[in-house]
């Protein structure tokens, strides 16, 4: 049985991205729970030299819509990277993933 590259990427980065929202939601919630400004939760680093977290979720979402629209042919939609709150990064990761589940199998004929 061979893999396609729809069943190699959109299901992959869906997961993904539906695990990234799980977790930024335990993150609100631990923001909440013990009094910690969400907006330094979000500009938080885990290392001096890596993206906040933020960045580090455009960044996520950025990768699966453009993994998926390269291989299927299409245009991805296009974000501004203006997010600033849990709210408006929940946005983003469902607007990312309407758009990859959105895309026909078909559309990934031929693309290996």
């Amino acid at each position: 049985m061979s893999l396609s590259m729809y069943q190699a990427s959109v299901p992959v980065f869906a997961r993904s991205l539906n695990m990234l929202s799980k977790l930024l939601t335990k993150a609100e919630a631990h923001a909440a729970a013990n009094g910690l400004s969400p907006a330094d939760l979000l500009e938080a680093r885990l290392a001096p030299d890596m993206y906040h977290l933020t960045r580090q979720i455009q960044a996520a979402a950025d990768a699966a819509k453009f993994g998926v629209a390269r291989p299927a042919g299409v245009t991805p939609p296009s974000h501004p990277d203006t997010e600033t709150t849990f709210a408006e990064l929940q946005a983003r990761i469902k607007a990312v993933l309407d758009f990859i589940n959105g895309i026909d199998e078909t559309a990934f004929m031929g693309a290996e």
